[in-house]
C-alpha cells in the first residue's frame, strides 16, 4: 500500500510513519516543520525516518492548495493517514487563525485531493476536546458535541462535519479518531508529561491546574498507533440501518475513540512521574485554565468492536518508557 502521512514530523505521525514503513508499506510524510514547538525536535523525528526502506519526505503546507493537488495528483496514494494540524487548547486563544489555515483550510485539501484521486481510505485526527461541555461519563462517540471550549475543539468538530460531507457526497470511506491525552517517547514538549519531566529534573516547580482536581485518559503512542493501523485496515461501510446516529451514517463514514478507557487523576499521573525520575516534584497549585475540562474518559467499545484491540500499555510502563527516552535525548 501507498500512503500519504500529515504531520509525519509531528509525535503521532512520527511514530505511525515508522510503522507502516517497518510493516513494509510505501510512505510520503509531509509537514510544514512550524515552530509551535522546538523544531529540531521535528528535524530529530525526521532523521530517524528518512533512512527508512519506502518513506520520502516532502516539507509542505496542508494549506497550500495548488502544492496538495499536485502532490495528490502525481502519487495517487492508496490511503491517506491524515495527522497534520495547529495543535493545543490553550495556544488557540492566542493564536487563532493558525486553527483556520492548518485545521480547516488543510483538511479541505486533504479531503479534495482523497475525492480527485479515489482515495480508499481517509483516516483523519478528531479530538476528545470535541466533548467540551459534555459531563456524561465515559465519552461516548453517539454524544452529542455541540458546546466545545475552545476553538481548537470546534476546529476538529469541524473536520468531523466535512468528512461527513465528503463521505455523503462522493462516496469517501473516512474514518474520524478522537484522540485522548497521548503521551509517550518523542512527546510534544507542549504536554504535560513532558513538561514536568523538564520542570522536575531542572527543580523547577510544577503547574497544576484547577487545584489537582482533574483527570485525563492517558493513552500511550504504542496503543495508539497500533490503533490507527488497524482502523487504516478496515475502511467503514455506510450504515444501512442509519437512525441519525452522530457516529456512523449512510454514508461510508465512522466516529471512533482511540484512547485508554480508564482515566487517571493528574495527581496520580504525577507522582508516577516522581517515580520514574526518582526525584519529588514542586507542585505550584492554579485554578482551572480556559477552554480546558476537568474530565477525559474514552468509550473504547467501538474501536474494540472494528480493531479486535485493546490498549496495553500501562501507566507505570508507559511514564518510565518516556522518562528513558527524555534522558537518552537530552542527556540528563
Amino acid at each position: 500500500m501507498k500512503y500519504l502521512v500529515t504531520g509525519a514530523a509531528g509525535f503521532i505521525g512520527f511514530h505511525v510513519a515508522q510503522r507502516l514503513c517497518a510493516d513494509g508499506h510505501r510512505v510520503v510524510g509531509i509537514d510544514n516543520l512550524n515552530d509551535y514547538y522546538e523544531v529540531s525536535l521535528k528535524e530529530a523525528r525526521l532523521a530517524r525516518l528518512q533512512p527508512l526502506p519506502g518513506f520520502r519526505f516532502e516539507r509542505m503546507d496542508l494549506a497550500d492548495r495548488n502544492a496538495m493537488a499536485k502532490l495528490f495528483a502525481q502519487e495517487r496514494f492508496d490511503r491517506v493517514i491524515h495527522l497534520g494540524a495547529q495543535a493545543g487548547v490553550r495556544y488557540s486563544l492566542d493564536n487563532p487563525f493558525a486553527y483556520a489555515d492548518s485545521n480547516l483550510t488543510g483538511t479541505l485539501t486533504v479531503l479534495e485531493g482523497c475525492r480527485h484521486q479515489g482515495v480508499q481510505h481517509l483516516v483523519y485526527a478528531s479530538s476528545s476536546s470535541v466533548y467540551g461541555l459534555n459531563e456524561q461519563m465515559p465519552f461516548k462517540t453517539s454524544d452529542g458535541v455541540d458546546h466545545p471550549v475552545s476553538l481548537y475543539a470546534a476546529s476538529k468538530k469541524a473536520n468531523e462535519l466535512m468528512a461527513h460531507s465528503y463521505s455523503h457526497l462522493y462516496g469517501l470511506p473516512t474514518t474520524g479518531l478522537r484522540f485522548f491525552t497521548v503521551y509517550g517517547p518523542w512527546g510534544r514538549p507542549d504536554m504535560a508529561l513532558f513538561k514536568f519531566v523538564r520542570a522536575i529534573l531542572a527543580g523547577e516547580s510544577i503547574d497544576i491546574y484547577n487545584q489537582g482536581r482533574l483527570s485525563r485518559d492517558f493513552t500511550h503512542i504504542d496503543d495508539i498507533v497500533e490503533g490507527i493501523v488497524r482502523v487504516a485496515d478496515r475502511p467503514p461501510q455506510a450504515n444501512p440501518d442509519w437512525q441519525g446516529q452522530s457516529d456512523t451514517s449512510s454514508a461510508p463514514y465512522r466516529l471512533l475513540n482511540i484512547g485508554n478507557g480508564s482515566p487517571v487523576r493528574l495527581l496520580d499521573f504525577v507522582e508516577a512521574i516522581e517515580a520514574a525520575l526518582g526525584k519529588s516534584a514542586i507542585r505550584n497549585m492554579l485554578p482551572m485554565q480556559p477552554g480546558d475540562v476537568v474530565a477525559t474518559w474514552a468509550d473504547t467499545e467501538s474501536l474494540f468492536e472494528v480493531t479486535d484491540y485493546r490498549p496495553r500499555v500501562g501507566l507505570a510502563e508507559g511514564v518510565a518508557s518516556f522518562v528513558h527516552w527524555y534522558r537518552d535525548y537530552y542527556g540528563v
